[in-house]
Order: structure tokens, then sequence, then C-alpha cells
């Protein structure tokens, strides 16, 4: 999940040991490297995920109040993870509430199944998630991108983030075949309130993904683009296409291409002090490029998996988590030479693990990071295995290297390779697994668990992941 945090000197990166951290891990999984059947643990992530996600006969209690069955979790309401301080020790962040973009991460998944569905192919839980969706909405304040939510559906004292209301409505899109008729007039209300809020809001700062800072998101960018070009493509009857949308998605794919500094694209840009439009020389902060959000603005937002920039940024991404990296973690080498991995994490100058009170420079690898990546690739080859053409330019030489394809590759070689690459990935993220159970991260020493336990956005990432791998074998 994400967390908030101030800026200011952190100290050098350490491997905890101190009395106050507490092993967060039960058993790992003892398996010959490559001999895990990665599309057969699907069933499983998708049930873990499940769990997650209340019902009118699956409820959650607030975890701050118990006793109040007021408080308790509304049908629909996705929580980011079952963790709180109480029950974790050592972890001082309370996961126990609805964030948007979580919310519509994993109703995504949800959609794409084959979940067993009523008469006409309707699907209870997605009923529900648009309904808690909408009370949501109701209760937003002070703006309609407000991120977080109780599991009642109240608005939490948080940020503002207008990633969410995009992902919101692709993921309402994607679900609308599979809803009763009367949450289908609310789920296209909903996707109008949205377009509406976010036509007001696209042009101005937001709290980033990773909600530390506000600034010009490359991630809300790319969501919110992919947003109003889907809206413009529906046939969903009720559904208002505004004229402002094309311009306002024009304007987006430019602010796009600003993130660019010759290198890399910059995460988010810092707000201008003196008038003028942002630079990639003035990001939000020093250390948060590359930034793993760069990658899951292609898999979320509406960067295309070709863009050889992305990918150039991607290559980046691997090397500073690789041994002589900038933010190297050791647990990388030791499965390398298992063949497993690499893991990956946020960002280099990331100091969070679950526990606020003790920052760590360097941060840990996150399951969902990893996963993104995976995706990436798989992503990728199924483009390379359709077209027939490798994106590789000077750009993307330094990413397709990492497979060990280069421009005499064939086609159909490449895309083996690429296969391959994120499979090691994803063995890798179930061998550190605790007994097939996703945390948010794992320790960048010795690849046990981190953090809060059964992060949903985890298996969701690992479910998006496996769909991404099926297109691409």
């Amino acid at each position: 999940m994400s967390n908030s945090t101030t800026n200011g000197t952190m100290p050098a990166r350490t491997n905890r040991s101190d009395a106050t951290f507490q092993p967060r891990a039960h058993v790992q999984n003892a398996l010959a490297p490559g001999t895990i059947d990665l599309p057969s643990l699907v069933p499983l992530m998708y049930a873990l995920m499940l769990r997650n996600i209340a019902s009118e006969g699956f409820t959650f209690s607030d975890p701050q109040a118990p006793g109040d069955i007021s408080r308790n979790s509304k049908p629909g309401c996705v929580i980011a993870a079952p963790s709180f301080p109480a029950e974790t020790p050592g972890i001082d962040e309370d996961y126990v509430f609805n964030w948007v973009r979580d919310g519509a991460i994993t109703a995504m998944e949800v959609a794409r199944s084959n979940l067993p569905a009523r008469p006409g192919g309707v699907v209870p839980v997605l009923n529900d998630y648009v309904q808690f969706a909408d009370l949501c909405y109701s209760n937003a304040h002070p703006t309609k991108g407000h991120a977080c939510f109780t599991i009642a559906g109240e608005s939490r004292a948080w940020t503002e983030q207008n990633d969410g209301p995009a992902l919101q409505t692709v993921t309402i899109l994607t679900a609308f075949d599979r809803l009763d008729p009367g949450t289908q007039k609310i789920a296209a209300a909903l996707v109008n309130a949205n377009v509406a809020f976010l036509l007001t809001a696209y042009e101005e700062p937001t709290t980033n993904l990773w909600e530390e800072h506000i600034g010009y998101s490359f991630f809300a960018r790319a969501a919110q683009l992919r947003c109003f070009e889907e809206v413009l493509a529906t046939p969903i009857a009720g559904i208002d296409k505004p004229d402002a949308l094309r311009p306002a998605a024009a304007r987006l794919r430019e602010a796009l291409d600003s993130h660019w500094d010759g290198s890399k694209y910059i995460s988010v840009m810092a707000i201008p002090g003196g008038g003028g439009p942002p630079t990639p020389q003035r990001p939000a902060t020093g250390g948060y490029d590359p930034n793993i959000d760069i990658v899951q603005a292609c898999l979320y937002g509406a960067v295309p998996c070709t863009d050889t920039r992305m990918l150039a940024t991607a290559a980046q991404l691997r090397s500073q988590w690789e041994e002589g990296g900038a933010a190297f973690y050791p647990i990388n080498k030791a499965d390398r030479e298992l063949g497993l991995g690499p893991l990956f994490g946020r960002y280099p100058a990331d100091v969070y693990d679950g526990d606020t009170a003790h920052p760590v420079l360097g941060g840990h690898p996150w399951a969902l990071s990893t996963c993104n990546v995976a995706e990436l690739h798989y992503r990728l080859a199924a483009q390379i295995r359709s077209s027939g053409r490798i994106p590789l330019d000077d750009l993307s030489a330094p990413f397709f290297a990492q497979s060990a394809v280069v421009a005499s590759t064939a086609a159909g070689d490449a895309a083996d390779a690429l296969i391959a690459t994120g499979d090691a990935m994803m063995q890798a993220v179930v061998c550190h697994s605790d007994n097939f159970e996703l945390s948010e991260q794992f320790d960048g020493t010795t690849g046990y668990r981190r953090s809060v336990n059964n992060l949903t956005w985890s298996y969701a990432s690992y479910l998006s992941a496996m769909r991404a791998r099926a297109t691409a074998v």
C-alpha cells in the first residue's frame, strides 16, 4: 500500500537487526528453481484476494472500534490488507481501509475472472463494488479525488489522488456488462461524475501514487489519459462524452512527453514556483527516480508497452537493484545464482517498510512491483509475437539486453526470452512468499516477508501478470 512520509535526512541503508525489529515470516517455499507452475497458483491467489473484499455475509469490523457495528464494513469494500498495528508487531501502519486506486485494481481482476455469475451474467461482487464506490463518492471530501475511506464508506483524513477516479472509471466500464440493471444505472452516473471531476482536475497537481509528494504525476496523467480514451470509445448507453474530452486527452499526451529528461521518465515534476510549465529538471525530489510507477503507468494507464522511453526507464529500474546498483538488494544476488529474480522495489531512496518510526534508506523489494515488471515483459512478448516486430532502438537496447535480445534476434525467440525473464521474476515472488501468501514487501537481504501481510494489491498484481502471460504464450 502507500504511506505518507516527511522529507529530510535519512539514515544510511542498513539491514535492521535492532531490538525493535520483529521477524514477520513463517515458512518460505523450498521448491527447486523453475519448478513452480505459475498459472496453477491463479485459483489460490484469487481466493486469497477475495478474502479482502467485504460482502453481505462476509463482514470486517473496524479495528479502531471493534464493538461498534455501525463502523463495520459495507459490501463491496476492498481493504488494502487485514493488517493493523495491534495485529502486526513492528508495523505502525493501519491498512484496514479502502483506497480508491487499490479497490479499482482489485475489482478489475474480479471483472476479468471467470467468477460464477447469476442468471443474466450478473456477478454480485461487482454489484457490491460499484455500490460501495458510489457510497464513497457521495461521502468524498474535500474533493471527489479523495483517496481513502473507512470500511463503512466514510472519508478518512488522507490525501487527494486524481488517479483513483480514473482507474475506478476504467474498472466500471470493464465490469458494466456483469452488473444488474439497477447497478448499471448507478455505474453510469458514477462514471459521468468521475469524468466531470477529472475534466476540472487533470491539469492540476495531485498527490502522487506513493502518497509522498504533490506535483505533476506521470502515473496519474497516464491513468487519466486511459480513462478519457476508454470513455470516448465505449458504446455503453448513458455514458456522457463531453466535448472537452478529446482536447483534454491530447493535452495529457503532451504532458506525458514533458516528463522525459533524455534518459528516463520522471515520476513527479514539481509545481513551478514562478509560472511556466514544469520540466524534468524540476522533479519532486532527489532519489525518486527511476521509479516503478513508470512501469505501472503502462499497466494501469495509457503508456504503450512498446514505448522505448518507458523501456529505457525500466532497464534502469532493474539495474539499480542488482549487484553494483545504487539500491542493491543482496537477495537478488543470491536469487540470481538459483536462476530467480530479480525482485523490484519502488525507487532508490525509499525508506518505507511498514514501520514509519524506523525508516531504512533503500527500502525493500515489493511483491507488486516485481509482478508488475514481469507483466511488462509478458505484454511486450505478446505484442512482439503478434506484430513480428521488436521495438529495439538505442533507448530500449539496454532493456532487451537484460533478456539477451539483440538486433539479430528473431521475433519469436525474443518473445520467448521475455517470457522467461518474467517467469524468473514471478518464481522469485512465489519462492519468497509466506506459504504462498503475499505480503507487501520482502526483506532485501533475507527474502522473507516484511511490512503488512496479505496485501490485496499483491494478489491482484499476480493475477494480472498471469493474464498477460496467458496471452503471451
